[in-house]
């Protein structure tokens, strides 16, 4: 099994109201599970958010915490809720109401990877599905919940960064449609799940950096936008989704050439990132 649920990198003083979380960069694939696979060791990393983690890792020297997921998403998804349990790859699961995400076999226990290919032949039991949820799935969710309580405790509010990237070809209808294509795309889930003004802060944070951002096209977020994104409660949950050219060779899951000064580019954003949510006179102070 994967050694561990997570890694929570965190500051020596918490100073920030954010949370970065990084659900999908996992890359610890149990040898076992590669034999069972239909999939090569490195077909199956397609769906990973590759070195997703290494971007934002200076974030707890800004004094903000950074959890990272320990178990990849072809394992187990921890951007689903552990309701969405697939019934063509798990026995004894009983056929749902229509769930998009669960009918492409893109449940909490994958069916497919990117361009929906089969990960498995045949089905799991129900108790293996179960078991993946109770020893990775749940400690993850548990930890995140504590991370927000503890930035609303301390700074009145919580901010979590759902950190993600993209496939290069996911924005092509974007770029089909005559608009810049989008090098970041933030969701909000269309403003459910973070108050406007933040949104509006990151967007700048952003495209200060030269970064060309969209809203919630093509990717709005999903369960941890959804479930976390609380702003009435002083939780506001917004998902960063990156375009994986701009620092990986998505072919062989490695960083390109641009990967150094990229990620130098992602400290500057984090450095400033870490600031929302604080009173304006403290940021002033900085």
């Amino acid at each position: 099994m994967p050694k561990r649920p997570f890694t929570l990198l965190r500051p020596s003083e918490r100073t920030s109201a954010v949370v970065f979380a990084s659900p999908h960069s996992a890359c610890d694939y149990p040898e076992w599970f590669v034999r069972r696979s239909l999939l090569d060791a490195h077909t199956i990393r397609s769906s990973e958010d590759a070195f997703v983690d290494k971007l934002f890792e200076s974030a707890p020297q800004y004094g903000a915490p950074f959890l990272v997921a320990g178990a990849p998403r072809a394992f187990l998804d921890l951007n689903r809720d552990s309701n969405e349990l697939d019934p063509a790859l798990i026995r004894g699961v009983s056929k749902a109401p229509h769930n998009p995400r669960v009918a492409s076999g893109l449940g909490v226990i994958p069916r497919v990877v990117s361009n929906g290919r089969p990960i498995y032949e045949g089905k799991m039991p129900l108790s293996e599905a179960e078991a993946r949820i109770e020893k990775y799935w749940r400690p993850y969710h548990t930890q995140l919940q504590a991370l927000l309580d503890e930035s609303r405790e301390t700074f009145g509010r919580a901010i979590l960064i759902d950190c993600h990237s993209m496939p290069h070809e996911a924005v092509n209808s974007v770029a089909r449609s005559g608009l810049s294509r989008p090098e970041i795309v933030l969701g909000d889930r269309f403003g459910a799940s973070a108050e406007s003004e933040i949104v509006d802060q990151i967007e700048a944070i952003f495209a200060g950096a030269g970064l060309r951002v969209a809203r919630n096209a093509p990717f709005a977020g999903a369960y941890v936008t959804r479930h976390y994104g609380r702003p009435a409660r002083k939780q506001h949950a917004i998902q960063i989704e990156i375009d994986r050219a701009l620092y990986l060779d998505e072919k062989e899951i490695l960083p390109n050439g641009n990967f150094d000064s990229f990620k130098a580019l992602i400290d500057t954003v984090v450095s400033e990132l870490v600031g929302l949510g604080l009173p304006r006179q403290s940021l002033a102070a900085e």
